[in-house]
């Protein structure tokens, strides 16, 4: 008998407004802050549209590298939007490259915006008194640079157990998106820019083989 393939067929327009989506490779409906929404271009090209606001029926994937790697050795983009569909051989790396500057992007909107703050003791200040800086609002997140000290980030996440820890970039490319020489250590506080940046990183994870069922999507900030 041969293998049924999952149902890809997009939700019907009402189930369509709501959280949940279904994913072309897996069949599963599931929230949508785990996974990725492409468009097809006029021109029959699949497009990713992580803002989701691109027009015409979305194609979800859950964003998890097996799920993407099925959903192109197998055509289920065409499948599911029911025309030919020209999907990028490299569309896995185009999506951590997009994925990796809209976490940076949103990392330094929230320091412009004094939501974020980065220093070793600065950092530990504010896990200390539950508060970003003197914002009065409690933190979100850490980020904590690849290449850091395990001694120091040990310090740092030993204040905050259950934080989420966001730790995929390294200490240059942190300092560059923080405005500073040389970063190592972060924190963000709650708001509407950290459940950005937790939800892209999520799915970032997610791409690169690294993220758990818990960590995919954690956006409730």
């Amino acid at each position: 008998m041969e293998p049924v393939e999952p149902d890809s067929t997009p939700l019907p327009a009402d189930e369509e407004k709501g959280p949940l989506r279904r994913c072309v490779a897996t069949g599963a409906v599931q929230p949508k802050d785990g996974m990725i929404r492409f468009a097809v271009s006029p021109d029959g090209e699949l497009v990713p549209d992580l803002e989701e606001t691109l027009p015409g029926r979305g194609l979800w994937l859950s964003a998890d590298r097996p799920a993407l790697a099925k959903a192109m050795a197998k055509s289920l983009f065409s499948k599911a939007a029911r025309r030919a569909v020209r999907v990028p051989d490299d569309l896995g790396e185009r999506l951590e490259r997009l994925l990796e500057r809209q976490c940076l992007d949103a990392l330094g909107l929230a320091r412009r915006a004094g939501q974020a703050l980065a220093g070793y003791e600065k950092v530990r200040e504010s896990l200390r008194n539950n508060q970003v800086g003197r914002t009065g609002v409690p933190p979100a997140l850490l980020v904590e640079a690849a290449d850091g000290s395990l001694d120091q980030r040990g310090k740092v996440t030993a204040l905050a157990p259950d934080l989420p820890v966001i730790d995929l970039f390294d200490s240059a490319v942190l300092a560059a998106a923080l405005g500073r020489d040389h970063a190592v250590h972060a924190v963000v506080a709650r708001g509407r820019l950290a459940k950005r940046l937790a939800r892209d990183a999520g799915r970032l994870k997610g791409l690169k083989g690294l993220a758990t069922g818990d960590d995919a999507g954690r956006s409730g900030m």
